[in-house]
């Protein structure tokens, strides 16, 4: 199956639940809440579906961003939100409110007993690997983070390709030439949002200048909304967030802008951010389907598939990156230009550099 013939966002669970298994690569390796060691908790119980997970409790630990942050720990959520409405199981979060809280935060589930424990984002690598090696006999996943245990299922994405479509359509869009790129923590991962991104661009208007400025950090929106007003005031008038929270204020700023008659776009990540923040001021989104992947490895959990210590790449051929179903602001000749780079990608033609 081709991302190319079927909207990207309404691709099946069963779908690309085949596509992980054919990914997969051998080792490398609101509801009641309540607060402890810094982290606020949220149980949620079956609804509707079969009770095949009845016994099992998924459990998922948010990095700093939090569980409401509109990005990848929401899509992470939404996933096993769906999973206790198919199944039955028992699905919790914890929110970190830091790097500090990490650790104790995936401690306390694997001391719980939970059956399955997500650690959400690259910069839990450490924390993740620490518990792991500390409690052999736990099962933990890893979205964004590669880790090398045998305890340990990891899913990262192809962000990169993702990034080089969403890069097409702000070359094609730009009316001055000018687009930028704030990122979050500079690190290999987000260095696949900007590299993608930069390449897409450069493929379709070669005049364009990307400007990258990185906030180094993913929860402060201040942050992110001081770093659009710099580059829209420098005559950018596209700006491509991958910075989670502090992403946030980039779209505070470009509403600002819009309501006083400026024109001026951004274009979202993870998730399609249109829903939030209104399509007067998205241009797009790069949205990767972490709420699928969570679903699809807590199933092979309950199925008794669980495969420990190994790293499954999901990409534009699995439909797991890519732009949203529906993109009002970009026209039909944009999209035709997107479609015919999708299939470039998917086929090997076009190679999109990750950093």
């Amino acid at each position: 199956m081709k991302w190319t013939s079927k909207p990207f966002h309404v691709l099946s669970v069963s779908a690309l639940a085949l596509m992980l298994v054919v990914s997969g690569c051998g080792s490398k390796n609101n509801n009641s809440e309540s607060n402890s060691g810094g982290a606020a908790a949220n149980t949620e119980n079956a609804g509707a579906g079969s009770d095949a997970g009845k016994d099992f409790k998924i459990g998922m630990v948010t990095d700093g961003g939090g569980v409401n942050d509109k990005s990848f720990n929401q899509s992470a959520w939404e996933g096993l939100q769906q999973l206790t409405k198919d199944t039955g199981a028992e699905v919790k979060y914890l929110e970190s409110k830091g790097e500090s809280d990490f650790e104790p935060n995936l401690n306390q589930m694997v001391k719980a007993g939970y059956s399955l424990t997500w650690g959400i984002g690259f910069m839990m690598n450490k924390a993740i690997t620490t518990v792991a090696t500390q409690n052999p006999e736990a099962k933990l996943a890893s979205i964004d983070s590669e880790v090398s245990a045998p305890n340990v299922e990891s899913v990262m994405f192809a962000e990169n390709e993702g990034s080089f479509l969403v890069g097409v359509v702000a070359g094609l869009t730009t009316k001055t030439n000018k687009v930028g790129f704030v990122g979050g923590v500079e690190g290999d991962l987000i260095k696949k949002f900007e590299a993608g991104f930069a390449a897409g661009v450069a493929a379709v208007n070669p005049e364009a200048k990307v400007t990258v400025q990185y906030v180094g950090d993913f929860t402060k929106p201040d942050l992110g909304k001081a770093s659009a007003a710099t580059l829209y005031n420098d005559g950018n008038d596209i700006i491509y967030h991958a910075a989670g929270g502090s992403g946030n204020g980039v779209f505070t700023e470009a509403k600002d802008r819009v309501s006083k008659g400026e024109k001026v776009w951004v274009i979202g990540v993870d998730k399609d951010q249109s829903v939030e923040f209104g399509n007067d001021i998205t241009l797009t989104s790069m949205v990767k389907r972490v709420d699928q992947a969570v679903q699809i490895v807590s199933q092979a959990l309950i199925d008794g598939d669980f495969k420990g210590g190994t790293t499954r790449t999901l990409t534009l051929k699995d439909g797991a990156v890519g732009l949203p179903e529906n993109n009002p602001n970009v026209s039909e000749d944009i999209m035709a230009k997107v479609k015919e780079y999708e299939a470039k990608i998917v086929s090997g033609e076009v190679t999109v550099p990750a950093k």
